[in-house]
Formats: C-alpha cells, structure tokens, sequence
C-alpha cells in the first residue's frame, strides 16, 4: 500500500537585530547596510526578493532595482543607503526557500556589512517539476532577475510596451532550466484571455489584434496551432462560448485575483458569482467552482497559474503551476506535459501527487461493472498551517482528512469510482488575510462504455450562462453566430448527459 508522507512543514528564519556601527567615512545623513543573500548549500551569492518597510510599517522604495508595489528583488548583493531610521524586512526566495523575516536600525554614517543565509527546504526541480507563471507584466529588461529571485522556471510576459520583444534566446529550457514565452492580453468586455506562443514568436493576425470582441479575438487567434490559449478568470463571460467551441487549451485557477496580500473578492466586469457563494474568499471559491463544472461536463482542460504581477499587487510567481517534466527539460516538454495535465497549482503549499504510479492528467480505465479502487499517495510541504486535505470528486468534497489523522494513520482510505468521473486533491491554509492554497490537476477514471462523465447540471449551467451571455445587448452579429454554435453545443451536451 502507497504511504503518505507527513507534511513538512517549515518556518521562517530569525535574523538577529542589526544595529549599524557608526563610520566617519560614510553617508553624512543617514547610512547604508551592504547584504549579502547565500544559499545555505552552495555558501554562494542569490537572487532574491525583499519586502523592505520604515518604522510606520509601509513599504520602503528602493527604485533603483526591479521594484513593484511593496516589493523589490537585487541578484545576491545590494547595498542599501537609507535614511536614519528602525526598519523591518522580509526577505523571500519563491515556494521553495525558507523565508526570512528581522529589522534593523540605520544610524548616521553607518556603514555595515551582513550576510543573510537563505534554506532550500524543497527542491521541487530535482523532483522533476517545473515552476511557471502564466500571466507577467513587467519590464523584459528585468524578466531574468525578477524570475531567479523568485526561483521561476518560465514566465510568459505580455510586453508593457508594444515594441518590446523577446529574444529567441529566452525561450529555450536549457541548462539554466529558465525560458520566457511572449504572450498577448486580450481583456475586453467581462473578458481576460492569454494568447502563448509555444514556439517563443507570438505572431497575432490583424485579425485578432483589432477583434472588437473576445470571441473573435480567440477565434482570430486560434487560426495559428502553435498559439496556447489560457482563461486569465474562470468567471470571464465569454468562458462558455470559447470552451464549447474548443478555442480554450487552460483555465486559471490561481489568478490575478489571489494576491499575497489578500484579494480581490469581487468579479468586476466577469460573471457574477452565484449568491450561495459568499464571505472574503467568494471569488476564488466561485472560479473553482466554475472550473470544476466545465470537468464534470466531459471537457478536461488543465489549471494554470498567473501572479498578474505588473498589474496585480504580486511578485512574479506568486501563483504559479509545476509542470511535470522529468529528465525533459525542454520548451517542447513544457507545453506538451502541460496539455497532459501533468500539474499542481499552488500560491503556498507544494503538493506531490501519486496515484498507482501516475501524475495528474492520467486516465484509469476499468470494464464496465467493476468498481476502480485508488490509492492516493502525495508528499505535502507547507510553509503555512494546513489542517486538512481534500479529496475533490466530481466537483464535491469527497473527503476531508485532517493532517493529524492521515499522519497517524501513515494512508488514506482507498478512493472508489462504480462509474465514470475525475477527481483532485486540494490544501487550504489557515491564513487569514488571503486565499493560499494547493490543487493538483485532476484524474481522470473511465468504466465501460461510458468513458467520460457528462453532468446534466454542469452542462445546463453553461447552457443558462450561454444563453445570459448571448442576451446581452451590443453583440456583433459575427458574435451570434458563435452564441448559437455554443448554445446548441450546450444543448446537445445537456440531452447526451450520462450523470445527474
């Protein structure tokens, strides 16, 4: 029987107080601190990223390196010249790293030096995972620092400006195991989609980059097979129409809307949720939620991850997806082991699926008649207070098991499927100011004939947003001719639905 490693859970490092000497030869206003970040392993210099806040607890500046919002990263070395002032810091490497947290007081013409050392606790590489973020807009000139800080393995960048482009060279995996993709934002009208370019040259008709709509911006898009196409927000309206008409390769999960800070509980523009969905996590629990019924309608598409850093208030890799590759660490591996559903999203937690030997995305077929018992194995390695995992079956909790016991028994409760269905793990932290949570991709199980499960109430709730949608006033008339595509793709899926 498959074990279940224990959680690993790990805390942030201590870092003393720091109190600058006084140096005659220094800054005459103020001071400055030389820091120096190692990696414990290598006893060499890192990248990394620093929260840096004054003595009022807001965010200090430090302009003169890649800085966003509350945040700047510096490649190993920076020296800091501050006024005269107590100061405290976070210091973060990515999922992967412990982080650290201290504070330190600049006296006038200090002049110190210190040395932070930085823990690897997970090696998700080493395993065979590759990081990415799907949804980045931040200066090019900084792409490569700005993923090395947060130990990102791709990025996909849309430009901030039209002219920037991506040199070929960034869009290969090669030893450095690092590989930026360029990527087109089409956000109109309730809607945010991704456009990828898997060969590392985005080239949109000019059909597509003056599309009035996001129909026929995707429809325009879809013209070129090398082009990948992500839904930034599973509430985008035009969700339904792009997946029923096959125009959609992935769905956000972990979106622009899961901040590190907190986040952003409302779906402005997109497809309000349900009202049975409410308190301060409504929103990522309504994108799952819609995500998990486009599953039980037969269509299975994997979750992504994007931070939306450069627009949302998050460092680059803040959400992100691990695709599985192996010993294959190529551009060619990344986007084919994605398609496959070979993948974990995470803004926290760092979850390792196994189930017979197999990685998300794998299809367990079985005779009719038979019943499919499954043992679920993972390794689970958190930062954060977890206390419980879940089993997600056909779109519903199946199971929640809290650590404690899955720990003290060593396993989980084989999982059982009569019929046909997918299933998923999931983790959610006990952090209150945001959502921070771990999800792997889904199974998939077969049982006779009947080798996909097609939902009836998932497949009519698209129906009813199809048809919401396509009420709309303003639509083109080449936009009702896709509604009534989709609308009679929905149809046909809720009359050949094989579950309730």
């Amino acid at each position: 029987m498959p074990q279940i490693r224990t959680a690993a859970v790990w805390g942030w490092c201590a870092a003393a107080l720091v109190v600058l000497s006084t140096d005659q030869h220094a800054l005459a206003s103020g001071g400055q601190l030389k820091l120096v970040t190692i990696d414990s392993e290598t006893g060499e210099p890192v990248p990394c990223r620093m929260h840096l806040k004054g003595a009022n607890g807001k965010p200090r500046p430090y302009k003169r390196l890649p800085y966003w919002d509350d945040h700047f990263v510096f490649p190993g070395e920076i020296k800091l010249q501050l006024p005269k002032g107590a100061y405290t810091f976070e210091i973060e490497r990515g999922p992967e790293y412990v982080n650290c947290t201290g504070h330190f007081v600049i006296e006038n013409h200090a002049d110190d030096e210190k040395t932070v050392t930085l823990k690897r606790a997970v090696d998700m590489a080493a395993e065979g995972w590759c990081s990415a973020d799907l949804h980045v807009h931040r200066p090019l000139r900084d792409i490569e620092l700005l993923m090395a800080a947060d130990d990102l393995h791709v990025a996909a960048v849309a430009p901030l400006k039209t002219a920037e482009t991506i040199d070929p060279k960034l869009s290969q995996l090669a030893e450095q195991q690092r590989a930026v993709f360029p990527a087109y934002e089409h956000e109109l009208a309730g809607n945010t989609m991704l456009c990828f370019s898997r060969t590392g040259e985005l080239q949109l008709p000019s059909a597509a980059l003056e599309a009035k709509s996001g129909l026929q911006f995707l429809h325009a898009a879809r013209q070129d097979k090398a082009n990948w196409i992500d839904v930034a927000r599973p509430f985008s309206w035009d969700l339904p129409v792009a997946a029923a008409l096959g125009l959609v390769d992935s769905v956000e999960l972990a979106n622009d809307h899961l901040l590190r800070s907190g986040v952003v509980n409302k779906e402005t523009g997109g497809r309000p949720r349900d009202k049975r969905f409410s308190g301060p996590f409504a929103n990522a629990l309504w994108s799952q939620h819609i995500y998990y019924q486009l599953l039980n309608t037969g269509l299975r598409l994997p979750p992504t991850a994007g931070s939306g850093s450069g627009v949302a208030a998050n460092p680059v890799g803040y959400n992100r997806v691990y695709v599985y590759l192996g010993e294959s660490w190529s551009s060619e591996a990344f986007w084919q082991a994605l398609a496959a559903g070979r993948v974990m999203v995470t803004n926290g937690p760092l979850l390792r699926p196994n189930v017979r030997g197999q990685l998300p995305g794998h299809v367990f077929e079985s005779p009719a008649g038979e019943t499919v018992s499954l043992d679920v194995s993972l390794t689970l390695s958190t930062r954060d207070p977890v206390s419980y995992l879940e089993i997600i079956k056909n779109g519903e909790v199946e199971r929640s098991v809290s650590l404690r016991e899955y720990a003290k028994a060593g396993r989980l409760e084989p999982l059982e499927f009569s019929e046909s269905g997918w299933f998923l793990v999931r983790v959610v932290t006990e952090v209150e100011h945001t959502y921070r949570f771990a999800s792997t991709g889904p199974y998939y199980v077969e049982v006779g004939d009947a080798q996909q499960r097609v939902s009836k109430s998932a497949a009519q709730f698209f129906l009813d947003w199809t048809r919401q949608r396509s009420d709309q006033s303003g639509a083109s008339p080449a936009d009702r001719v896709l509604y009534d595509r989709a609308l009679e793709f929905w149809t046909q899926r809720v009359a050949a639905a094989n579950a309730p």
